[in-house]
């Protein structure tokens, strides 16, 4: 005993000393197998990691080739029409590199592409993304096996798709299995044989239940239960029969509101809203392909001027260098000066640099932000192409010069017909509406009147029922048999009242809440087709301005030409000094590029006229339909119509179903015979003394600006660009001064004559202009001495004018 007691004592100084020894800081525990290798230390808890994502690149991306630049023309002109442009974009669009909106000019999509979600562009899925959506919160039963129905107003924004609307009125199975036995003593007395002193029993209880909502509100439930006792009280007259018992039960409750929440018009409203959702999405998914249809064209477009800026540049280029060389000739010759051959320099550097951003792009200001190289990547960003792929897309589609007017009033029906952003918000309106009707059914009580009908069967066996089994109580009766014989059966009718609180304040501001909403929805609508038509109205009068801009600039581009043909003619002839001549070959390619530029821009207008009218896919042959199904979905399909057909339609007068659709939506020549053509409506404001009719204002030209609208398009004889030849001769950017002949002029040109000898006539005047002719291109290939001629005028490369009669001025 001792021994021990100085071995505690040992131990236990022991332990104080060594606690003593290493005070109080902190150590690491000890562990039995510790490795050095602290593979699995971390002294950080936030780090930049990347995610565990294979998702395989586009052969698009890991084989884009090198950017072509001014230093790297190694391509092929691959020549594309504006219909095989779309088709192919169309074709690989998955997600549709576009924004929304209908804005007339669309930044650039790859920053905004690169930089943003899934979620905020549209996709080829997102109509089934939104028939798949589905609510979070599963359908509910209670513990009798009785469906939990929700309550409350539904808004359009928390209900999922169709399939998960209608899910609500799937039959919901249930069951359970409950076991429990009883082992205690009672305050009772020995002697006690109907209640044990000592009580023991078992108890279980199966249940199992079918319910199913009904469509005009109601809840019908098919429910069976067994259940099973057994305890230890004494077999006797006055207490237990048999050991045990068993019940079996069978019963049918149907529970369905009188008031609140009855009838079909009111059910269906969440299965309505979410078909609504699904027409949002599918609007949205059309305005979203129409987005890409008209970038892309408007790609195609801007990418054609491109290439005829760069033409333009060319042909300034050109020019620089003949007069330079012109000029180089006379100071050689002792009639030239150095000022004027250093300005001829300066404007071919000039010519070179334009050339140079209209094929390659630049930032500086005053040039081409994009250029061939960059407008043609932006199309094929579009495209859904690779970047550079040795191919370089060429338009070869001339734009329309065709005149096109515009009946306003049908343009306007088309466009409150057809316009996806009309129908969408439209359909937004009608949820609105439901909505309402749902707010206003919740101020009614809510009355339920539940009717339940049981089959009971009680017996010592569960069964099965034999043919001579004896009845309950007797020892070997069945429950089942006592069941299937129908002697006990029961009843049951429950009527439950619970009214809104009293004032029903939230009930009644619910409605003023959806009332307003409602009031909200239908003004942006009204003030949206006023926008829309403030749109149209602009766009149709762009499509007017810019054909007469195009007109106008063709009859500039003519006066251009012959400016420079007479200015050549004076230079050479020693009557002009050089920088006049250099001022008109400038504002003869200002003039032939704005040329393009208008007509360019005259194409997009009519293309934005049908984007805002709705008629852009119609009118570019592209329809959207549904996908095809498999055999199956068919073959159920034509099942289910066939038995619809064979039964009897059955009309619920007091149900009410609304309709919420109009039918498919038809054509643009149906759309003035729905819409109505420019009939006074309310809200129609008049001119205050207008005394009731609007007024259109003068015809006349009241400024007396003299501007009337050309009638005839004035025929401009280009080369197409699908003819311009290789890459290497239609971007020839390698021509230099030093890089040409001299040329040997002779002779002089004949003086220009003076203006007292012209005619009074102007050219100015319908009347006296000569007849039109076209413009034709330009020749700079042909080397011809100079003549005593004025119209034979060429020295080295020098521009020989094509000879042109004015266009006369309408």
């Amino acid at each position: 005993m001792n021994r021990s007691l100085f071995r505690i004592a040992a131990y236990l100084q022991l332990g104080i000393a060594i606690l003593f020894a290493t005070g109080c800081a902190p150590t690491q525990p000890f562990f039995l197998k510790e490795s050095p290798d602290l593979q699995f230390y971390l002294n950080q808890a936030t780090s930049i990691e990347y995610p565990d994502v294979q998702v395989d690149s586009l052969a698009e991306t890991t084989e884009a080739l090198p950017p072509l630049t001014v230093g790297n023309h190694d391509y092929q002109f691959w020549d594309l029409t504006v219909e095989e442009a779309v088709s192919i974009a169309l074709q690989n669009a998955k997600i549709l590199p576009t924004t929304g909106g209908n804005a007339e000019f669309r930044q650039n999509i790859a920053s905004q592409f690169t930089s943003g979600t899934a979620d905020q562009f549209g996709s080829i899925y997102d109509v089934g993304v939104q028939q798949s959506t589905t609510q979070s919160v599963p359908l509910t039963v209670d513990g009798s096996g009785n469906r939990v129905l929700p309550r409350g107003v539904l808004r359009a924004n928390q209900v999922g798709g169709v399939e998960d609307a209608l899910s609500e009125f799937d039959a919901q199975a249930s069951g359970f299995f409950n076991y429990g036995n009883t082992d205690r003593p009672r305050n009772v007395g020995a002697a006690n044989t109907v209640n044990p002193q000592f009580f023991q029993a078992v108890d279980a209880t199966q249940q199992s239940a079918i319910s199913k909502r009904l469509a005009t509100g109601g809840v019908a439930t098919l429910r069976q239960q067994v259940i099973y006792s057994r305890n230890n009280a004494e077999i006797s007259p006055i207490s237990r029969s048999v050991p045990s018992d068993w019940t079996a039960i069978v019963e049918a409750q149907v529970q369905h509101p009188l008031m609140r929440n009855r009838g079909t018009l009111i059910n269906r409203i969440p299965v309505v809203l979410a078909s609504l959702n699904e027409d949002v999405s599918i609007a949205e998914y059309e305005a979203q392909v129409r987005n890409l249809v008209r970038d892309v064209e408007n790609a195609y477009w801007t990418l054609y001027v491109s290439y005829r800026s760069v033409s333009t540049a060319i042909i300034g280029r050109n020019s620089a260098i003949a007069t330079a060389q012109f000029a180089r000739l006379n100071l050689e010759n002792g009639t030239g000066t150095r000022q004027e051959l250093a300005q001829a320099v300066e404007q071919y550097y000039q010519f070179r640099g334009v050339l140079e951003s209209a094929i390659a792009g630049s930032n500086l200001p005053g040039s081409d932000r994009f250029g061939v190289y960059g407008n043609e990547r932006l199309l094929r960003e579009l495209m859904g192409l690779a970047p550079t792929d040795g191919r370089l897309i060429r338009p070869i589609e001339e734009p329309s010069l065709a005149r096109v007017e515009y009946d306003w009033n049908e343009s306007v029906a088309q466009m409150l017909y057809l316009s996806p952003e009309l129908r969408r918000n439209k359909t937004r309106l009608k949820q609105n509406e439901l909505e309402l009707i749902s707010a206003k059914n919740q101020i009614l009580p809510e009355v339920n009147l539940s009717l339940l009908y049981r089959w009971v069967g009680v017996g010592d066996q569960l069964g099965p029922p034999q043919r001579r089994s004896q009845n309950f109580p007797s020892a070997g009766s069945s429950a089942l048999g006592e069941l299937t014989e129908g002697n006990y059966q029961e009843g049951a009718i429950r009527l439950e009242i619970t009214p809104p609180a009293f004032g029903a304040r939230r009930e009644l501001t619910r409605i003023r809440n959806a009332q307003l909403r409602l009031a909200r929805e239908r003004a942006f609508l009204q003030d949206q087709e006023r926008l829309l038509v403030s749109q149209l109205s602009d766009a149709a009068a762009k499509v007017a301005t810019h054909y007469q801009l195009v007109q106008t600039n063709a009859q500039r581009w003519q006066a251009s030409e012959q400016e420079v043909e007479a200015r050549l003619a004076e230079f050479k002839g020693g009557r002009s000094p050089v920088n006049v001549v250099l001022q008109s070959q400038q504002r003869r390619a200002q003039a032939q590029i704005d040329y393009y530029r208008a007509l360019g821009e005259y194409n997009k207008s009519m293309n934005y006229v049908d984007y805002l009218k709705g008629t852009l896919l119609a009118n570019s042959n592209i329809t959207l339909r549904e996908g095809p199904w498999n055999k199956k979905a068919y073959w159920d399909a034509l099942e289910r119509a066939r038995e619809r057909s064979a039964g009897k339609q059955v009309k619920y007068g007091v149900t009410r179903p609304g309709v919420v659709r109009t039918g498919p939506v038809r054509d643009a020549d149906s759309a003035v015979e729905i819409m109505g053509s420019g009939v006074t409506s309310i809200g129609q404001t008049y001119a205050p003394s207008g005394g009731g009719e609007v007024i259109l204002g003068d015809p006349n030209d009241s400024l007396n600006m003299n501007l009337a609208p050309y009638r005839d398009a004035i025929d401009v004889d280009d080369i197409p660009l699908g003819e311009m030849g290789s890459p290497q001769q239609m971007f020839d950017t390698g021509q230099g001064i030093e890089s040409l002949p001299l040329g040997n002029p002779s002779g002089q040109a004949v003086p220009m004559p003076e203006i007292d000898s012209l005619p009074d006539a102007s050219i100015l005047e319908p009347l006296n202009a000569p007849n039109a002719s076209p413009i034709s291109p330009i020749s700079y290939e042909s080397i011809q001495p100079v003549d005593d001629r004025a119209d034979s005028v060429d020295v080295g490369f020098a521009p020989r004018p094509v000879s042109r009669k004015p266009l006369p001025v309408q």
